[in-house]
C-alpha cells in the first residue's frame, strides 16, 4: 500500500519512532515538524522508492500527506 510505504518514507527522514503519529491528514511542516529541507528530502526519496519525479511545482501544493499518497497513486 502506497500510504504504509509513504509512511515508512517520512518517518525514516524525519527520525520518527511512532509510524501512528503520521496521518493521511498530518501536514509534513505543522504537524511533523519537517522544514524545507526535510521535504525536498522525503520528496527526493519518495521519487526513488516510486521512480517518478515530482515537479517543484506541484510539490509545493502539498497540503498533507494525502495529498502526497495521491500523486503518488495518479503518477506511478
Amino acid at each position: 500500500m502506497v500510504f504504509d510505504k509513504v509512511k515508512e518514507i517520512i518517518a525514516e527522514q524525519l527520525g520518527i519512532d511512532d509510524l501512528e503519529i503520521i496521518k493521511k491528514e498530518s501536514s509534513l511542516v505543522n504537524d511533523l515538524e519537517a522544514d524545507s529541507l526535510d521535504a525536498v528530502e522525503i520528496i527526493m526519496a519518495l521519487e526513488d522508492e516510486f521512480d517518478i519525479e515530482v515537479p517543484d511545482e506541484d510539490a509545493e501544493k502539498f497540503k498533507n500527506i494525502g495529498d502526497i499518497v495521491a500523486y503518488i497513486e495518479e503518477n506511478k
